[in-house]
């Protein structure tokens, strides 16, 4: 309990508490600071150890962790486009899957090393972990899984360094291989949704980005990760307003199907377009943060157990819920992604692990200041 009490006053010396939401992303890159030093007070909660967090994967993919695993071992593409093969174009999975593939190319990822990023290159190889990409692009290239993870590898390079003097050309590349995965795999939404993020950085006109998304649409209609690619056109930090954002997550949401996690969508608007200087505590308890917490809830009780994107919205549920003083309902979110922490918001901090662990010790202060114990959580049950 000590060592509780010393992170949280770290914390609120960060300005996590009292100001929770000040200038956040630079908080949530402030409050790791010094966390490793902290003594570990969730012995008993069978919580991961923070140096054993794994910054590349949001939730368990363990056939993806085994193929990165074997890339990293031997530098060989085979994993990766074996991998893909056997996960169908329209399966939510598989975009997921190009994005971590691509990832490992461009960052030299492993758990303990937050993402640690490589050496800037406009092409694939230009870092150790992009070598197999550049040899599969060689080897097969009419593979349309080696395309498409090119293609996403350089809209991750692009994105990473946006100052560059190369950020267009890198991502006019991107949009040219967006355009030859297309024709290798006619029909398949990935393509679609990696070109999104290079129209979004190259600045396409409204009209042809609409454009683009309708293309989708056709494809992939309700695919949760496609919508999560799409809304920061729609932000005021890209292209559009909080207007814009909104209006684009609530059709979203209440187009959706039953089963689909599209209701969670609204938190997402929410979160990139909170005030950057927050002075009131009541923001979380607020009507409109209360109903995009209950959207994600509702969305993660209709959705598969296994939805491959489950695990990104629980993640910025923990972090609305620890804010909010949820306490309880941010363990119970916890106890379902832990050991995992490559999702929004803990991945716009340079040590993902430390941010996210930061917010676990957080719940786990709140939980106990309110007379939880190891002892008294709901014994284990299926993501709900």
């Amino acid at each position: 309990m000590e060592a509780l009490l010393a992170l949280i006053a770290l914390l609120a010396i960060a300005g996590l508490i009292g100001y929770p939401l000040a200038r956040r992303r630079r908080t949530l890159q402030q409050a790791g600071r010094g966390l490793a030093s902290v003594a570990d007070p969730m012995a008993g909660y069978g919580f991961v150890p923070a140096e054993q967090l794994d910054a590349r994967l949001p939730g368990p993919d363990p056939e993806l962790a085994e193929a990165l695993a074997e890339i990293a071992r031997t530098q060989d593409w085979r994993p990766a486009s074996q991998l893909l093969a056997r996960t169908p174009e329209g399966d939510e999975r598989r975009w997921q899957r190009v994005q971590s593939l691509a990832g490992a190319a461009a960052f030299a990822s492993a758990p303990g090393q937050d993402g640690a990023p490589g050496p800037h290159s406009e092409t694939p190889g230009g870092s150790r972990g992009g070598i197999w990409l550049r040899t599969w692009r060689s080897e097969k290239p009419k593979d349309s899984g080696g395309a498409q993870t090119h293609a996403q590898f350089l809209v991750v390079q692009a994105l990473r360094d946006p100052g560059s003097q190369d950020f267009r050309m890198i991502l006019e590349e991107a949009r040219t291989v967006c355009h030859e995965a297309r024709l290798l795999a006619p029909g398949s939404p990935v393509p679609y949704i990696i070109e999104l993020a290079a129209a979004r950085g190259l600045g396409d006109r409204r009209p042809d980005y609409e454009e683009l998304w309708s293309k989708v649409v056709q494809r992939a209609p309700h695919h949760m990760g496609a919508h999560l690619a799409a809304l920061p056109y729609w932000s005021e930090k890209w292209h559009g307003s909080k207007e814009d954002a909104d209006a684009f997550t609530e059709r979203a949401a209440a187009g959706a199907p039953a089963k689909s996690l599209l209701p969670a969508l609204p938190l997402f608007s929410v979160y990139d377009h909170l005030p950057e200087a927050n002075m009131v505590r009541s923001l979380f308890q607020s009507a409109v943060v209360e109903r995009a917490i209950e959207g994600a809830h509702f969305a993660l009780r209709q959705a598969p157990a296994d939805h491959p994107v489950a695990p990104h919205v629980r993640h910025l549920l923990i972090w609305f819920l620890v804010q909010a003083e949820r306490y309880a309902e941010a363990m119970e979110q916890l106890r379902l992604v832990d050991g995992h922490v490559g999702a929004v918001p803990w991945s716009y901090h340079p040590q993902p692990a430390a941010a996210y662990a930061t917010y676990r010790a957080l719940a786990v202060a709140g939980w106990e200041s309110q007379g939880g114990t190891p002892a008294t959580l709901p014994p284990d049950r299926p993501p709900f």
